[in-house]
């Protein structure tokens, strides 16, 4: 049985291990191509969730999983948007990646009024605007920032992001008769299996480079916590606290992007890093209390 306390703390986990995978992402496409990102990643994440429902005996029940719509929802939320995001990050930085991500919620939205029959309210949409005002100051716009990080890289985040919003209202459908452990073997397995192809009739495999210690570190990053774990706690969040609040994580990774950065990368960190946090979180906070006063979570998903 899930709390908010337990759901806001999902959500700072899933946005600290997603802000990390953008950095592990640019990393691994300076040797591999984005289908190939996307395959390693998936066939780790896939290793790593067998690994748990192996370990805690949980029950994979093939029988009961509704394939086509899981293979659907593996395109559509995972495989394509993570190869856009590896093909963006050629183009642009991770920090501008992430923050471009954080559009999702907005497309979630947008397709699930148009299409699933969700509701805005005064409250929901303040809270956007606030963690978007968020955004743009961690990001300290300036003239000329689209062009000078490439076009194609923000187009490619952009419809990224459209396909995330996308997969969290076919997410929140389908979780209604998986587990989150089910949900998250199916997506990983299908998506492996799809950048796979994608990989092999579009890119050279540099397989060498596989064994370099840096490769080695991204992919198991990326793989094992950015991709299993991560995506265990994704659908839970989408499970328990509906498709919505789930993307909302998406506001969260420019803040852990940026901080990997200052660890790992010596960036600089300015008062306004520290500013957005508190509108982002507010805004969080914000639309999810607003989704929560409307109805339960688990109703919510039944809509």
């Amino acid at each position: 049985m899930s709390t908010p306390r337990s759901r806001y703390l999902a959500l700072l986990m899933l946005g600290a291990i997603w802000g990390g995978s953008y950095y592990f992402i640019k990393l691994l496409v300076a040797d591999f191509g984005p289908w190939t990102v996307v395959f390693f990643r998936s066939a780790l994440g896939c290793l790593a969730i067998t690994a748990v429902m192996l370990l805690f005996r949980i029950p994979f029940k093939w029988r009961q999983i509704p394939w086509r719509p899981v293979a659907l929802m593996a395109m559509v939320n995972t495989c394509i948007p993570w190869a856009l995001i590896g093909f963006s990050e050629t183009h642009i930085s991770s920090s501008m990646a992430s923050v471009l991500n954080a559009t999702t919620p907005l497309f979630s939205l947008a397709v699930g009024t148009l299409f699933f029959g969700a509701s805005m309210h005064k409250t929901k949409w303040m809270g956007m605007a606030a963690a978007a005002v968020g955004v743009l100051l961690i990001l300290e716009p300036h003239p000329g920032t689209v062009s000078e990080t490439g076009a194609w890289g923000v187009a490619g985040m952009l419809l990224a992001s459209l396909f995330y919003g996308t997969g969290s209202q076919l997410s929140g459908r389908l979780l209604r008769t998986l587990s989150t452990y089910q949900a998250t073997f199916g997506t990983l397995l299908f998506s492996m299996a799809g950048s796979g192809v994608f990989a092999l009739c579009l890119e050279p495999i540099p397989y060498a480079r596989m064994l370099e210690p840096s490769n080695l570190g991204a992919m198991m990053g990326l793989g094992i916590l950015g991709s299993g774990l991560a995506y265990i706690l994704f659908y839970w969040l989408v499970k328990h606290g509906g498709p919505t609040f789930a993307t909302f994580v998406t506001y969260l990774l420019p803040v852990f992007s940026l901080l990997w950065g200052v660890n790992l990368l010596n960036e600089p960190f300015h008062w306004r890093m520290i500013a957005g946090l508190v509108l982002i979180l507010s805004g969080v906070f914000l639309a999810g209390t607003s989704s929560r006063k409307r109805s339960n979570p688990a109703t919510t998903l039944t809509s």
